[in-house]
This record gives C-alpha cells, structure tokens and sequence, in this order.
C-alpha cells in the first residue's frame, strides 16, 4: 500500500471537525469549568491561530497513522479503527493518565480531554483504513 494523502487530510480535517464538536458543543461548560477557563478568558484567546496549528497537528497525526496502517496493512474500516485503539490503550492513555495522576487532576477531565483523541484515533483510522490506495 501506499499513502494516500487525500485519505490522510480528509482524516486529519474529520477529527478536527470533532473536536469541534466534542470541546465546542458536547463538552463546553463541563470542561471549562474543569480547567477553570472563563468564559472573558476563552473570548480573550486569538480566534484563529489555535485552530491553523491544530490542523496541522492533525495532519501530522494522521500521516504518522497511516504510516502505522501501512505498516499493519490495516486495510479496512475495522482494521484502521481498531490501529487507533491500540495506539490509544498503548501510548496515549496510559502516558497521559499518568501526568494527570500525579497533578491529581480531575478523572473528568481526563475523560473529556483524553477521550477525544481516542475517538478521533478510531475515526481517522477507520477513514484511513476504508481508503487504502493499492500497490500496482
């Protein structure tokens, strides 16, 4: 196989539209209030240099991913998915959780802020796996 960067950018702008969601209308008040954000702070912030560099972020993220989809040969949607869960149960999970513990910050707050990019994992990596470009 080899990388398909349309897959890879559609993938990457799919779990930025999440987060969008997931930070902006399923999670707002919950998480601000856990990272006692308000409401002056968060229209203080720049409105549009945080979300370029996420983008790119996710960009990086998916290309890396599809190199691991490559690697597993994950070539189907549960096959990408399931690439996405174990990167998250293997790495992201476990090394994040652990700062969180020793900050002894909010299990909430590990759980909107965590679960996130499990969700976003699974969905670039179903996309990225569905949409295999074949060796010729």
């Amino acid at each position: 196989m080899k990388t398909n960067y349309a897959a890879v950018f559609i993938s990457a702008l799919a779990y930025w539209l999440l987060g969008a969601v997931w930070f902006g209308v399923l999670f707002n008040k919950p998480w601000m209030a856990l990272e006692n954000i308000t409401m002056e702070q968060a229209k203080s912030m720049n409105p549009v240099l945080p979300y370029v560099v996420s983008f790119l972020l996710n960009l990086l993220i998916a290309y890396a991913l599809a190199q691991v989809c490559i690697w597993r040969n994950a070539n189907t949607t549960g096959r990408g998915a399931s690439v996405g869960v174990l990167l998250w149960i293997g790495f992201i999970g476990p090394i994040t959780y652990t700062t969180y513990m020793y900050e002894m910050r909010p299990k909430e707050l590990f759980a909107i802020n965590q679960f996130y990019p499990l969700a976003g994992m699974v969905l670039m990596g179903a996309i990225l796996g569905a949409w295999t470009k074949k060796s010729v």
